[in-house]
């Protein structure tokens, strides 16, 4: 099969190309940068040659339908996933917009098979605090989940219309190989340097970023059954839980403070109100805060609403590891142990050790 991915030069993106190569599918990636795209598929192995790079934008209806045209399937994962403030016009262009011409384009030229990446953000604030398939999209405020709502209602109008639309909804997700450090990484790195010694209570779905990108390699190449709405692999963690974990992997005290969230919501909101003129990013984004307030869980039931995913030890060693040997985290700030010279000898051991810790 032919696929089309968009936003092959992001986290997801690339991770979804890896994926679908090793299942054997050529591969089409519409992207702004085709340097990026080389940067962000060589860690991962992917070979060159069942890759053809386009370049182009989303937003752009010309290059959208030249991309589209002649593809078996289309990944859409090209979106914007930032709290900062700042972007809101980029959220709602990129994550709306270009939604609306990809998913167009695909139902025009009569594309077998559609993946739209939504988020289990996107059905924010969910009825009862449980986000499952049949559960409306959200009604935030916040730009980046106001924008995934709204795209997530323009693929729902796709699949009422009976159009092969499937739509993936994946948690937080963690993982090595991040070329632009998005904000998950991000806000574990913070973590880990000691920029974020205060956490609001609640929770939210994690998981990592392979184990989405298997699930989109696999629907490719699927029939459309029932609702076609998937949960991206992954499992509800508390922000306790998560901090427990990345203790465990890294064997840090960290100290951390933990406020209730809707408590926290002020002053998250004000630093978002601050960071429209404060240069540098700030770590307290009110987005976060208000996914660990409204802490939302993953509605039980048979796959394919939620596949199992790996250990989540095993990805926060392995993301840690990554963030170490790529120059992002220090030996101390990754838990290296001075005497200790093998970085995978340590990553076994973390996740030995989050794999005996309570979970939550």
């Amino acid at each position: 099969m032919l696929v089309l991915v968009t936003g092959g030069s992001g986290f997801v993106g690339a991770h979804t190309i890896a994926a679908a190569t090793a299942a054997g599918h050529r591969i089409r990636v519409l992207a702004r940068d085709a340097a990026a795209v080389e940067r962000a598929l060589v860690p991962l192995g992917v070979p060159s040659d069942p890759v053809e790079v386009l370049i182009g934008d989303v937003t752009d209806p010309v290059t959208v339908a030249r991309a589209v045209r002649g593809v078996d399937a289309v990944v859409h994962a090209a979106s914007v996933y930032s709290f900062d403030s700042r972007r809101h016009r980029e959220l709602r262009r990129t994550n709306v917009r270009g939604t609306e011409l990809v998913l167009d384009a695909a139902r025009r030229f009569g594309v077998a098979r559609t993946v739209y990446v939504s988020t289990f953000g996107a059905m924010l604030p969910a009825p009862g605090g449980v986000v499952g398939p049949e559960t409306p999209p959200g009604t935030s405020r916040e730009p980046y989940l106001a924008s995934k709502a709204a795209a997530e209602t323009l693929a729902r109008r796709h699949q009422a219309d009976g159009a092969p639309v499937a739509i993936t909804y994946p948690p937080a997700l963690l993982g090595p190989h991040d070329l632009r450090l998005g904000d998950q990484n991000g806000r574990l790195r913070n973590t880990l340097r000691g920029l974020m010694p205060m956490w609001p209570t609640g929770g939210f779905p994690v998981g990592d970023v392979r184990d989405t990108a298997r699930l989109h390699a696999e629907l490719v190449a699927s029939v459309p059954t029932g609702l076609d709405r998937h949960a991206g692999p992954g499992r509800y963690l508390t922000t306790r839980d998560y901090v427990r974990a990345v203790r465990a992997a890294t064997g840090r005290d960290l100290p951390t403070l933990f406020l209730p969230a809707r408590m926290m919501l002020p002053f998250a909101y004000l630093t978002s109100v601050a960071q429209h003129v404060w240069p540098w990013h700030i770590p307290a984004e009110y987005g976060a805060c208000y996914v660990c307030a409204c802490d939302a869980r993953p509605a039980a039931g048979p796959a394919p609403w939620g596949p199992a995913p790996r250990p989540f030890a095993d990805t926060v060693a392995d993301t840690v590891g990554w963030m170490h040997r790529s120059g992002l985290l220090t030996a101390r700030q990754a838990g290296l142990a001075a005497d200790v010279g093998h970085l995978a000898t340590v990553a076994a051991l973390a996740a030995e050790r989050v794999r005996a810790a309570p979970r939550g």
